[in-house]
């Protein structure tokens, strides 16, 4: 592991999750435990090598634990260890932060639907916590994901919802952007949104930003 050589709390943490992808590895284990290929298949642009060497050196800190699933998964499983899943605070600062530099989409960008989910749990809360559960319909660039209002919280899920009370559908400028309140829905629409159902439940969703 490289080091910065600073007795600084700041350093002795970059020397740990500084390097290229290792956060990412960290936000896609925060799903849940993983297989290697789910973890490729979550980090696009990743050669397998590097994974390999990244996942390696997170278990050699501790960050990760690794054990071998029974038939029929019979593979082995990546998961967060209890330091691991301490680094949930600081993606979700992270990720706060990086908003501001979410207001264009760069030609290839790639998009999954675990991306669309985490953002409303991560970026939003309930403004009326007291209110009856709400159902929300997320759909951008192919990939699904659903907002459930429940308990005063805001709750996400992959796939599709039964019976939304609101579908939110199109670029994921537009469908990320709205939720976070980058943008307001006007703007939204006029980049490509489709909002279908009670528009008002929008106003539930109050951005951290």
């Amino acid at each position: 592991m490289r080091t910065y050589g600073q007795y600084c709390s700041v350093a002795r943490a970059l020397d740990v999750v500084g390097d290229r992808w290792t956060l990412l590895i960290v936000r896609e284990l925060l799903q849940g435990s993983c297989r290697f290929t789910d973890l490729k298949r979550g980090l696009p642009g990743i050669a397998p090598n590097l994974l390999s060497t990244r996942l390696k050196e997170l278990e050699e800190v501790g960050l990760i634990t690794r054990r071998d699933a029974p038939p029929p998964v019979a593979t082995v499983l990546y998961a967060l260890s209890e330091d691991g899943l301490a680094l949930k605070p600081v993606l979700k600062a992270l990720g706060l932060w990086g908003l501001r530099f979410m207001s264009e989409e760069r030609p290839g960008d790639a998009f999954r639907a675990e991306w669309l989910a985490y953002a409303p749990e991560w970026f939003t809360s309930d403004a009326e916590p007291s209110g009856p559960p709400a159902v929300i319909q997320l759909i951008a660039d192919g990939e699904s994901a659903v907002i459930e209002l429940r308990d005063g919280e805001v709750h996400t899920r992959l796939g599709r919802a039964a019976d939304p009370e609101l579908v939110l559908e199109g670029p994921p400028r537009a469908v990320l952007g709205l939720l976070s309140g980058l943008i307001d829905l006007e703007r939204a629409e006029q980049i490509g949104l489709s909002a279908a159902g009670r528009t008002d439940l929008l106003a539930r969703l109050r951005p951290a930003a």
